[in-house]
């Protein structure tokens, strides 16, 4: 019994362990492309150990002068103020909808259902956002997303009914307010719930770019998605001319497939450093806040 049980332990971690590199290559891959050359990128191909070593596309993305740091502060400042506005907004609308004493409570969950199957469309929502103010400011960075996620509404809302209500009806009887209720006793019941709204925000501020395109034009400030964007726009661009401009002047055009691996390089580090402090939230919010209502 205790052999089988080995046995099946070996087999077990073997095939973890098999899945982990799997789930590692593609990273590595990306790195080592990302400090490839672009001539040994294209004569061999995308390659694990690269037959020459370059940091051109680094060079050239965080070069002087260029927007990548400033465009870091604007996204991460962006993300963090949309977040916490975000999950603010969504934790008091599903507190709002989770208490029985709310006469209303089914009227309202109707009103935030019907947002998710119908949509006003691009032309009011540009007109609302220039009509408000919201156009090459930070805030139009911000608001435009704000409005918060009826999902996640939802999925917040079905965690906070599985809270006892005699928790609230206790502190009403000693008290105590909505909003004393809400912050004292459900939020902090509600953190796995609130880390994993919090991640899909935080995720959807991060690799936003489209209030960019629609409502920004100053360059200083463009988040990173958006400028990274128009780098590799404009890289494409030049590797296109080069059928017209000849094979000595290719050589001097800058990396095309490089750059694209170390901007997805550089896009995905602050969450994937962020997200394994999460993950515990995450998976135990998105059970339990799935199985109700």
């Amino acid at each position: 019994m205790k052999r089988t049980d080995t046995g099946l332990s070996i087999i077990t971690y073997f095939i973890v362990t098999l899945f982990a590199l799997l789930c590692i290559a593609p990273m590595v891959l990306a790195i080592m492309v990302s400090v490839s050359s672009e001539q040994s990128i294209v004569k061999n191909g995308y390659s694990f150990w690269p037959e020459k070593f370059s940091l051109q596309a680094y060079r050239m993305i965080f070069s002087s002068g260029s927007q990548v740091m400033r465009s870091y502060g604007i996204s991460i400042a962006v993300t963090a103020a949309g977040t916490v506005l975000a999950v603010i907004i969504t934790c008091f609308a599903s507190y709002s909808l989770s208490t029985r004493n709310n006469k209303y409570m089914n009227r309202m969950s109707l009103f935030f259902f019907v947002t998710m199957i119908f949509s006003a469309g691009i032309v009011p929502w540009y007109l609302i956002s220039t009509k408000l103010g919201l156009r090459n400011n930070f805030m139009a960075l911000v608001i435009p997303s704000l409005l918060f996620s009826p999902f996640n509404m939802f999925l917040t809302r079905n965690f906070m009914q599985g809270i006892p209500e005699s928790l609230r009806e206790s502190a009403v009887i000693d008290g105590a307010n909505d909003i004393h209720v809400a912050l004292k006793i459900y939020m902090p019941l509600c953190i796995p719930i609130i880390a994993t709204i919090a991640l899909f925000y935080g995720l959807a501020y991060w690799n936003d770019y489209w209030n960019a395109i629609m409502l920004i034009e100053d360059k200083n400030l463009y988040p990173l998605q958006y400028m990274l964007l128009r780098l590799k726009s404009q890289i494409q661009m030049l590797r296109d001319l080069q059928n017209v401009m000849g094979s000595a002047a290719a050589s001097q055009l800058p990396p095309s497939e490089s750059v694209k691996m170390a901007t997805a390089l550089i896009t995905i580090g602050p969450i994937v450093l962020l997200y394994p402090y999460l993950q515990k939230y995450f998976v135990k919010g998105l059970t339990i806040g799935s199985i109700k209502g």
